[in-house]
């Protein structure tokens, strides 16, 4: 079993806004560079099939509800889209080139598909640059998420949002690693189970490299 180290939300905070900046990182759109974090972080071997797929710039926004008991604001996407549906999601997709950096599509992202108004929204920095399967190269942005703030659903592109305790998601014994079929091969991914929700892939993964960089 590891150690959980528990943080309030103002250490939380606090060591976010001390480790993390808002620089873009390198390799967002440079095929020279591999992020080291990513889908190969459970499946080294998923590392080459990414380097050959073309680069897909994305953002997502990681958003911590400032409770007494932090908390992480999650997405169900639909279950009709054509792509990952019904899985849980943080609010976020491709960067226009109308973005001026990857934290104005996080934010643009999450007033379209949820309705999250950016005066709620504290960013406080970017996780590692996250490489997935396809090619998409995601940049997290960590916020803090002021409480009181009213959701409205983009129903075409989300289900449901909902709230997991931080202390949680952090605990790293909640994590676990699966496995499944993927075009004619197994696919080793990471994965939290909280309830009826099933947190994995590419969200699990983010939530592990949180952990890495605000709790070690």
């Amino acid at each position: 079993m590891d150690v959980v180290e528990t943080l309030s939300a103002t250490e939380f905070f606090a060591r976010a806004r001390a480790r993390l900046t808002l620089d873009v990182p390198a390799g967002l759109t440079d095929a020279s560079i591999t992020p080291q974090r990513g889908d190969h972080d459970a499946d080294p071997v998923m590392q080459r099939v990414a380097e050959v797929r073309p680069i897909r710039p994305a953002a997502v926004l990681v958003p911590v509800v400032d409770h007494a008991e932090p908390t992480v604001l999650l997405t169900q996407r639909s279950a009709h889209l054509p792509d990952h549906a019904g899985q849980v999601s943080f609010p976020g997709g491709k960067i226009d080139k109308s973005d001026a950096h990857p934290l104005d599509s996080a934010l643009r992202e999450a007033e379209e598909e949820i309705g999250l108004d950016r005066g709620h929204v504290e960013p406080l920095g970017y996780l590692d640059l996250y490489l997935t399967t396809l090619g998409y190269r995601i940049v997290p942005v960590i916020a803090r998420i002021t409480p009181g703030f009213a959701l409205t659903l983009n129903t075409s592109e989300v289900d449901a949002t909902f709230e997991v305790p931080l202390a949680f998601l952090m605990d790293q014994n909640n994590v676990q690693r699966h496995s499944r079929d993927w075009q004619g091969m197994t696919r080793h991914y990471y994965a939290i189970t909280f309830g009826e929700r099933y947190i994995w892939g590419v969200t699990a993964g983010i939530l592990r490299n949180l952990h890495e960089r605000i709790y070690k």
